[in-house]
């Protein structure tokens, strides 16, 4: 009997361990995917279509755009806290259910959903796709009809892909030191399709820095950059959000997402011996994210990139 109870618990404390995500993981979790993931505990008439188009964006941009899909029969707003019925006249006029999810945090009470929740079938097929890429890159990319290879293979087999630098005056920071051979391996670009669904970010990705790899996004310590600058190890992470056009509630929510975002891309970049870059598209944006982070000023500049 004894026996048994000590199977049952070691059992138990399994299972508890397995059910929580790796701390690496969530760190280099892409935009897109963690915004697919948080969509996925909605019910949307659409079947997800909208979230899908509108992944590669902000949180807060995907709600504001996709609200409307979201099926109001079935899920009730409520503000505990207050934070959206007083503390914002431009989250007032944007409605209660918006301000509510664009919260980075959901309150308890917040969301109530009647029924189960069954995950769109947009939705569901690309983070199935995705768990797909993670767990079997190989066969994945075998799949998708690209073989994903390092990066001399792919210099030496096609020089074209490499454009011409593109004259810009401006110089990327130094990298720190090389790297010891323990971190060489998972440290080493290896070239990926870009993840699609949004080509004029693609496009300004390929052009600005410019990309080693040309329609190839970079994968370093399993997190997805946006390009790999030609001729030095400088890592690019691309945004071409329409930052202007958006109220001061949605700006504010947007730099807080995207600040946290890129410390941790700079953090994995760092570790890896590159240097880190941002491209934003106007300068209102820049100003607005060094506001909130002053460190981040010698790390972003503005690509003039038009959605």
């Amino acid at each position: 009997m004894r026996f048994r109870a000590c199977i049952a618990l070691l059992l138990f404390l399994s299972a508890c361990a397995t059910s929580k995500p790796l701390p690496i993981e969530q760190g280099t979790r892409s935009l897109r995917i963690s915004n697919l993931q948080r969509a996925a505990k909605l019910p949307w008439t659409d079947g997800g279509r909208c979230v899908l188009q509108e992944a590669a964006q902000p949180w807060a941009v995907m709600v504001e755009r996709c609200f409307q899909a979201v099926d109001h029969d079935r899920v009730r707003f409520h503000d505990p806290t207050g934070r959206c019925t007083v503390a914002s006249a431009n989250a007032a006029a944007m409605g209660l259910g918006v301000c509510v999810l664009i919260a980075p945090e959901i309150v308890v009470g917040a969301i109530v959903i009647l029924g189960v929740v069954v995950v769109a079938a947009a939705i569901k097929e690309e983070l199935d796709a995705y768990e797909l890429r993670r767990l079997y890159p190989e066969e994945a990319a075998t799949a998708r009809g690209t073989k994903e290879v390092p990066l001399e293979a792919v210099s030496k087999r096609n020089p074209k892909l490499k454009p011409e630098p593109s004259g810009q005056d401006w110089r990327p920071p130094m990298p720190p030191a090389p790297l010891d051979r323990a971190r060489h391996s998972r440290c080493e670009p290896i070239p990926v399709p870009h993840r699609g669904g949004d080509d004029a970010h693609d496009a300004c990705a390929d052009r600005v820095p410019p990309n080693r790899y040309h329609g190839m996004d970079v994968l370093v310590d399993g997190k997805h950059f946006d390009a790999l600058q030609v001729g030095v190890r400088v890592l690019w992470e691309i945004k071409t959000d329409q930052f202007d056009t958006y109220s001061d509630f949605l700006q504010e929510q947007v730099v807080k997402d995207q600040v946290a975002e890129m410390l941790e891309e700079r953090r994995i970049a760092r570790a890896c011996g590159y240097g880190f870059v941002v491209g934003v598209s106007t300068h209102a944006h820049k100003e607005a994210l060094i506001d909130l982070e002053p460190s981040l000023a010698p790390n972003i500049v503005v690509t003039g990139c038009e959605r």
